[in-house]
Parts: C-alpha cells; sequence; structure tokens
C-alpha cells in the first residue's frame, strides 16, 4: 500500500517538501550582566550549553509558567538557549504598537536576522546553520510576554499601556527560541541557512 495515500487517508492534509532558505546575520547579542536585556557583541562563541555567561545559558533549565504540566522548577533540557528575531518582524510589531523603533536587546534577543520570510512561522526541527560553524535546532515560537513589553516601555515613558500591548500584536511575530545542536561561532555580518524540513498538518 502506497505510504502517502495513508497518510492522506488518515487526514495528514497536504504534504509540503523541505525547503532552504538563506539570510543574513544582522546582530548578535549577549544577557551576560544577569539581567534580562542584551547588549551588542561582534560575535558569540555558542557551547552545547548555548552563549557562555548568557542568563539561559544551560543544558538543563527550571521549568516555569510556560511549562504548566510540570510543576514549577522541574529541571528539564534546555531548548530555550537562545533568542531569535528577524528585523522585518521586529518592524512589523513596531507599526503595530505605533512605535519609531523596536531594538532587540529591549526584549533580550540574541541574534537578529534579515532575510528569511515570515521567519517567526518558521517549523521546529528547522537547522538554522551559520557559516561561523554553529548550527541551531528551532524548538518553536517565542510567545510574547509582560517581561519583554516591561523592556519595550522602559525606553517610551511617555506611552502608557505598552507593557500589556506587547504581548496582544507580537503574537507569531515575537520570534523564535532554540538550541545549539552543534558548537561554533556566530557573527554580525554573517549569513544563515535555514533547512526547513518536510511539513504537514496533523488533525
Amino acid at each position: 500500500m502506497n505510504v502517502e495515500a495513508c497518510l492522506f487517508d488518515a487526514g495528514a492534509g497536504e504534504m509540503l517538501p523541505a525547503r532552504r532558505l538563506t539570510g543574513s546575520v544582522e546582530r548578535v547579542l549577549a544577557a551576560t550582566d544577569k539581567g534580562f536585556r542584551t547588549t551588542a557583541r561582534p560575535a558569540l562563541d555558542l557551547t552545547f550549553g548555548g552563549i557562555p555567561g548568557d542568563c539561559h545559558f544551560g543544558l538543563t533549565r527550571r521549568s516555569g509558567g510556560r511549562e504548566p504540566w510540570y510543576p514549577r522548577g522541574t529541571e528539564i533540557a534546555n531548548e530555550r538557549q537562545l533568542s531569535l528575531v528577524s528585523i522585518e518582524d521586529l518592524a512589523a510589531i513596531a507599526r503595530a504598537m505605533e512605535l519609531p523603533r523596536l531594538e532587540p536587546e529591549w526584549i533580550g534577543a540574541n541574534i537578529v536576522v534579515a532575510g528569511l520570510p515570515r521567519f517567526s512561522m518558521i517549523p521546529p526541527r528547522t537547522r538554522l546553520v551559520f557559516d561561523g560553524g554553529a548550527v541551531l535546532r528551532v524548538d518553536g515560537q517565542n510567545a510574547p510576554c509582560r517581561l519583554s513589553g516591561r523592556g519595550i516601555a522602559t525606553n517610551y515613558p511617555d506611552r502608557e499601556g505598552l507593557e500589556l500591548l506587547f504581548p496582544k500584536v507580537a503574537k507569531r511575530l515575537r520570534g523564535l527560541v532554540g538550541f545549539v545542536e552543534k558548537p561554533g561561532l556566530v557573527r554580525s555580518g554573517g549569513s544563515v541557512t535555514a533547512y526547513i524540513p518536510e511539513q504537514w498538518l496533523y488533525v
């Protein structure tokens, strides 16, 4: 029996082939002062734990509000070592919030890319291969939160409500989180290739 036919009979829906897209690395940043806000670096030398010294560094982490299926504080694998955003998505959020600009460090981003369409919609299991040798695996979308909104609000003290507005307008635009599959360098001004796996809708 044809496997593809079985999948469609089971309601899998349309099968989308694997793709490869190439973009650029605009900025790299790290939070090495134990705070949420990141600061620019010329390059990030990634290890299996992420960015050494960064507040999200580690092979494991403690569960929080994003993992209600675990008691808070449970030690789990750290699939959120790095936060990635795109220039295009940041601009879209800024427009929706009626702000002149939105800087990636305000929301704790580590890697800023450009040229990858609908970056925040790139699916899990995608490999992001950087020309410095590092490879990241995408875990999924980074859900916008009030902490990031607060980071934006501190830069616009004359605007009220930005802390709550950000989670509302940044959904599916906030970027991605991922973990290091292969250590290496990610440098500002470098290139990144997204190897997007075959996709299907499971229903």
